[in-house]
């Protein structure tokens, strides 16, 4: 065997701390923001003031026992800082805990991986044998489920069966999701040939899980709803307009602005409190921007809906948006979460704008929140003496509208509506 030594070349995107920063401004909301900027305010003395606009507490939905901007409970941990604060429990070295770090952040509000393992792979420069042990990582959390990349993942992590009654759990979940949703006892021991007590535990455990474990480690109470920007007609044409606080300018105090120091150590510390301030603002400037370029792409695509309301809402996934902005979804994703924007039709998420799309009759699609508000108008004008079946819906959709829908859809939709089905509408 011929063994030689190589010098090789080679790029790769390294995880560093100033970038997991700037991930961290990306996703904050204005309030977060603020709540941030004022920490860095008492470890910095190079700031002087934050020119946001005092009147952002305008914007508070409780207006009852709420504190102001600067009053607000900055210690209160939020979901990421909950998991985070659990890693002292596993032996990660600096490498691979970085790749944890990156993950939890890449988790949505409900504690579910938003990000695929190769581009995870990629922003953190790390072989998939080190991603695929980060996410186990994340995985072995509490509470069981977080880090799940879909439901069925979810309830598997969080089962705690017997192996004979894993096995077929994990069966079920994986090839009948639908059996489990409508409770099709009898369907599942024909099928699988068990016994009907066996199969009534699985799914009581089944239901025991719950589908959104993110939200379990999330404050009980937000006192703000706080928008970035307001969307306006003018003239014909409609146009976004931030809020001050959507991008907060730090006011440096005068007497360090070109203060040289004889002490080197004194000098060093300056040095570096304006690098932090170079940093800070240069990332609030990228956050505006990143947040501005997908709000004009939201108000393009969705111009329907800004015209003629909630029925014309159009189907739109944030790949749509990345693959025109040159964006990774995982950036968009961030940009968007935990943010509002105000409209004619009232505060909303701007993750309300991304919805997922029926097939109709025509060929195209209908956004699935217009199909949610098709059936509850459905439901609301039926005859209450004989309202109308899941099934009754489906057909009254697939012919008075165009749109394709299983009848279990329906009964989905139903139910995230809080209806009650039609044996209990009935008077």
């Amino acid at each position: 065997m011929d063994t030689r030594m190589v010098q090789e070349q080679r790029l790769s995107r390294k995880m560093n701390q100033s970038l997991l920063q700037s991930l961290h401004i990306l996703q904050f909301s204005s309030l977060e923001l603020l709540a941030y900027i004022e920490q860095i305010t008492k470890e910095n003395p190079l700031i002087e003031e934050i020119d946001y606009d005092p009147y952002i507490t305008d914007y508070k939905v409780n207006t009852e026992d709420v504190p102001s901007v600067g009053e607000r409970n900055s210690k209160e941990e939020t979901m990421y800082d909950k998991l985070k604060n659990q890693l002292y429990t596993l032996r990660l070295d600096s490498t691979l805990k970085r790749a944890v770090l990156f993950g939890i952040d890449s988790l949505n509000e409900d504690g579910y991986i938003e990000i695929d393992l190769d581009e995870w792979a990629e922003r953190c420069g790390l072989p998939m044998p080190q991603i695929e042990a980060a996410l186990k990582a994340i995985q072995s959390l509490e509470p069981a489920g977080v880090g799940a990349r879909d439901l069925s993942e979810c309830i598997l992590l969080q089962l705690d069966l017997e192996q004979e009654k894993q096995t077929l759990a994990t069966n079920l979940i994986h090839h009948h999701l639908d059996w489990i949703a409508e409770e099709a006892v009898e369907a599942i021991v024909s099928y699988y040939g068990v016994g009907r007590s066996e199969v009534m535990a699985i799914l009581t455990a089944i239901k025991s899980c719950h589908p959104k474990p993110g939200r379990l480690l999330a404050n009980p109470t937000a006192d703000y709803i706080i928008p970035e920007a307001n969307i306006i007609e003018d003239r014909g044409d409609w146009k976004i307009v931030f809020y001050k606080w959507n991008h907060p300018i730090i006011q440096v105090r005068k007497a360090y602005q070109d203060f040289q120091a004889t002490d080197p150590e004194a000098m060093a510390y300056i040095k570096e409190k304006r690098q932090q301030l170079d940093w800070l603002s240069k990332s609030i400037s990228q956050r505006a921007s990143t947040l501005e370029r997908i709000l004009k792409e939201i108000v393009r695509l969705q111009h329907s809906f800004f015209e003629h309301g909630h029925f014309m809402l159009q189907p739109m996934k944030m790949q749509d948006i990345a693959q025109i902005l040159d964006m990774h979804v995982s950036t968009i994703s961030r940009a968007i979460r935990g943010k509002h924007v105000q409209t004619p039709y009232g505060v909303l998420p701007i993750k309300f704008f991304f919805q997922s799309g029926i097939n109709n009759q025509a060929g195209k699609q209908t956004a699935a929140f217009t199909v949610k508000q098709l059936i509850a108008e459905l439901i609301q004008y039926e005859d209450k003496q004989q309202p109308l079946s899941d099934e009754s819906i489906k057909n009254k959709l697939g012919s008075e509208f165009g749109i394709i829908l299983a009848r279990r859809t329906v009964m989905k939709y139903r139910k995230q509506l809080n209806i009650p089905s039609s044996t209990k509408r009935k008077r």
